[in-house]
């Protein structure tokens, strides 16, 4: 079509390209919803629970933790676990957009969505 450009000049293969990840990328953002991760401290004393969008759905602290003079060790176990939970949800959230960006044919370091 336009010689020089390379698979650039495939104007409509690339709008087909775009039209599927962007099919892609919402059915992902859906999926992400649904799949949760678990980040902990303190040996599992404090579980908090995401999505993998990062949206805290649980909070999970074992009663032996709750001493009256540990108060500040209480509150930093709890956000370690929901930091640690945020990392994971992160991390398995930018693992699933990379499947989206191999079977496109992108780099798979590419940041989505943009």
């Amino acid at each position: 079509m336009f010689k020089g450009l390379g698979n650039l000049g495939d104007m409509a293969g690339m709008m087909k390209k775009a039209k599927e990840m962007q099919s892609q990328m919402v059915e992902m953002q859906e999926k992400l919803a649904s799949i949760t991760v678990t980040g902990e401290s303190g040996a599992g004393l404090v579980k908090a629970t995401a999505t993998a969008k990062g949206e805290l759905t649980s909070l999970d602290i074992d009663p032996s933790i709750f001493d009256p003079n540990e108060k500040e060790v209480v509150e930093d176990l709890i956000l370690a676990a929901i930091k640690d939970a945020q990392t994971k949800a992160a991390d398995r959230s930018q693992s699933e957009m990379a499947k989206i960006t191999e079977g496109l044919g992108l780099p798979a370091d590419m940041k989505l969505p943009f």
